[in-house]
């Protein structure tokens, strides 16, 4: 067996065995930020920096638009802070 072969099959294996011992991830915005920016990079000639720069930019307006949903009612907000902490107390309620 050839040494490049011996490699590929030990960093396949060790990716997998990473893969199943990580919790998932949530990337929500990420993939469509990646393949924007993905797409704008090929065009720049730096198709991965632009999916790593598109992916953290999807990712950090995703969270944008869940603050701006959460600010829109007090009942959204406590809801959405319960889901993270079940002892969470109201400011709004006393």
């Amino acid at each position: 067996m050839s040494e490049t072969l011996r490699t590929a099959i030990f960093a396949v294996v060790m990716l997998l065995g990473v893969g199943a011992t990580t919790p998932p991830a949530h990337a929500l915005g990420c993939l469509s930020g990646a393949a924007a920016g993905a797409l704008a990079g090929h065009m720049a000639g730096h198709g991965v920096l632009g999916a790593i720069g598109g992916c953290v930019a999807g990712h950090e307006w995703h969270k944008h638009q869940l603050r701006q949903q959460d600010l829109q009612s007090p009942d959204a907000y406590d809801a959405r802070r319960r889901q993270y902490d079940p002892n969470y107390q109201s400011p709004f309620r006393q």
